[in-house]
């Protein structure tokens, strides 16, 4: 299961439940059915927004946590749905979405602007003004190849040059 925007409808669930992301792993040991839940450790990555924050999780995860805040599993997550182009022993999967498989290392807008030095509003404009610009769409959220967007930075500054 992926995480709907970035995880804001969960961090906005638990602010409404008053809960910690402790508080948060106990309730989902009450909402599991073996009584394990899931530690605040692995919460923390479901719900968090820092680098280390995670954009998927597993079905168990995402059910147990929308158990524990009482929402529906769609207001929260949605099903990441893979197309396979030959067997899983030879080839990666992609996304139902894109023509192409998706590069080994994507980042999100966040990392990309901090890898270039800009800001995300820059990042922005560029997907605005150019529809060039190379961006991937993994559910409702963009990714980045850091190499496919410099190589458009150094063609598009040599253009400019050239004129």
């Amino acid at each position: 299961m992926r995480r709907l925007d970035n995880g804001a409808p969960l961090r906005a669930a638990m602010k409404a439940a008053g809960l910690s992301v402790p508080r948060l792993a106990a309730k989902t040991k009450e909402a599991d059915p073996e009584r394990k839940g899931l530690s605040a450790a692995y919460v923390g990555f479901i719900v968090g927004q820092g680098e280390t924050a995670r954009e998927e999780c597993s079905d168990r995860a995402a059910q147990l946590i929308a158990a524990a805040l009482d929402r529906e599993l769609a207001e929260l997550f949605e099903t990441v749905v893979f197309t396979l182009k030959e067997s899983t022993s030879t080839s990666r999967s992609q996304t139902r979405n894109s023509s192409k498989p998706l590069p080994e290392q994507l980042k999100t807008q966040r990392q990309l602007a901090r890898f270039l030095q800009k800001s995300m509003s820059w990042i922005d404009r560029q997907i605005q003004d150019d529809a060039e610009f190379p961006v991937h769409y993994a559910g409702r959220s963009r990714r980045f190849d850091p190499q496919e967007v410099l190589d458009y930075l150094r063609d598009r500054r040599k253009a400019r040059i050239a004129c």
